[in-house]
């Protein structure tokens, strides 16, 4: 009799230090039993969740955490049905407010004393902390939606930043997919005009007739069909800033009438005879040198200085790969959260070939490439076989082993090539910014046959 007291103190005592330990620690620790009811709900729990214990047990979890997983990643379910448990999980929890918080978590199958199942446990640790950190440092950046810590961009940044509390007309050049609509929201957003209207036009979608229209607005009977008077995007700008993306798509006619609009900053609707005045600030874009349009005289030379008051000239992608991991990590945290997922980042086969790539077209490529993987794409990362055909430059005939092993050579062999470029052909420089001894690159640039140029780029 005496040794089953015993033996029941000891009980007693263990669960009594379990208790304390599980009201000690930081993670917040819930348990529930087969129906999914919460059995034990810690203080770190009631902290991070700002649910108390009252409310919590008796609650299916899904009540209390509102989680992202809950519908179909739900990560106890899954231990639940193998067995197996789950460490370090991402996802997010929901309070009765709809504030998110981050959060990691692990799984594990609660058993009695005789293995018997009796539910399940599960912990999560608060990592809005770490995700505040993370967002600091990638504000570091960033301009707006604009993402790079590449040198080059950063100064595109600074001085962006200066010109975004002047009123000059801005001239934005770069590729198509640069990002040049969204640099010109960045300047509007960190201008004096920040609150006013941020209006934008692309002129190359619009024939010449109804782009006028769409500029200037018209009254009622100007012309056939125009039963209302209807304002253009000069006057929905208001006091704020008018972007005119494609400016180079405009025809003679309508840059004669702009540059009066910027001379006198005011305008008449079309069929109106009374000016209005043009109060907002203008941004223009184009993909085209607008200096070699206006020598051969397709863009009007008092109209190219009058816009041309600060020209800021966006970097394509091929010219900052440094910036394509955080761009990939930008892009997978964005999609993760627009679709619910929990994809954590692309294999290493995928990173060394969108490294090698020569993005043609630029940011706006890529977001596509990782928006299409998503579609597809069931795994924890992002492999080769969720990038498009057209990216990987190899035959669908080809075995996938094989196929791989191309796409590795290709990849490396332009990233070598790329930084040899860059270095001046200096194969020691070159090798120093790929991280490499220079005999390994020696031994690579033969390897994959990579013609040098006969200038001398001996090892100095």
């Amino acid at each position: 009799m005496k040794k089953k007291e015993k033996q029941k103190d000891s009980q007693i005592k263990l669960e009594t230090n379990t208790d304390s330990i599980l009201e000690s620690i930081s993670d917040g620790v819930f348990t529930v039993d087969p129906e999914w009811k919460i059995t034990s709900f810690n203080r770190a729990a009631e902290m991070i969740t700002g649910v108390s214990r009252e409310e919590a047990i008796g609650k299916t979890c899904r009540e209390v955490f509102q989680s992202n997983m809950c519908d179909n990643e739900c990560a106890l379910r899954l231990t639940l049905n193998t067995g197996q448990p789950i460490i370090g999980k991402s996802g997010f929890i929901s309070n009765s407010k709809g504030k998110r918080t981050p959060i990691s978590l692990s799984t594990a199958v609660l058993q009695d004393q005789a293995g018997q199942v009796m539910g399940g446990a599960e912990t999560f640790r608060d990592l809005s902390e770490v995700e505040a950190l993370r967002k600091q440092l990638k504000g570091r950046f960033r301009l707006g939606d604009l993402i790079s810590h590449s040198p080059a961009m950063q100064q595109i940044f600074e001085f962006s930043t200066s010109v975004a509390a002047s009123s000059s007309t801005v001239v934005i050049q770069g590729e198509t997919g640069t990002g040049k609509e969204l640099l010109a929201k960045a300047i509007h957003m960190m201008s004096p005009r920040a609150k006013e209207p941020f209006v934008a036009l692309n002129c190359a979608a619009l024939p010449d007739t109804l782009l006028e229209s769409e500029l200037f607005g018209y009254k009622k009977g100007a012309f056939t069909g125009a039963d209302r008077d209807k304002p253009g995007r000069f006057a929905m700008a208001g006091k704020g800033t008018l972007f005119l993306d494609e400016i180079g798509e405009i025809t003679p006619a309508l840059q004669v009438r702009l540059l009066r609009v910027l001379q006198e900053r005011c305008y008449e609707p079309l069929g109106d005879t009374a000016s209005k005045k043009m109060r907002a600030r203008i941004i223009t874009a184009t993909h085209q040198n607008l200096s070699d349009m206006v020598e051969k005289g397709d863009f009007r030379q008092d109209l190219f200085y009058r816009i041309n008051v600060v020209n800021i000239e966006l970097l394509p992608l091929r010219q900052r790969k440094e910036d394509i991991p955080i761009l990939v990590d930008h892009f997978i945290g964005h999609f993760n959260l627009l679709q619910g997922k929990n994809i954590s980042g692309v294999s290493s086969d995928v990173a060394s070939l969108l490294m090698a790539h020569d993005w043609p077209g630029n940011v706006r490529e890529l977001e596509n490439i990782i928006e299409r993987a998503f579609v597809i794409c069931t795994d924890e990362w992002i492999g080769m076989e969720h990038l498009p055909k057209s990216l990987l430059g190899f035959d669908s005939t080809v075995s996938p082993p094989e196929a791989i092993t191309t796409v590795r050579s290709h990849a490396e062999e332009q990233t070598i090539l790329a930084a040899l470029k860059r270095n001046g052909f200096n194969r020691t420089a070159a090798a120093e910014e790929l991280g490499l001894h220079k005999t390994t690159l020696y031994r690579k640039i033969k390897k994959l046959n990579i013609e040098l140029p006969k200038q001398d780029g001996r090892f100095s």
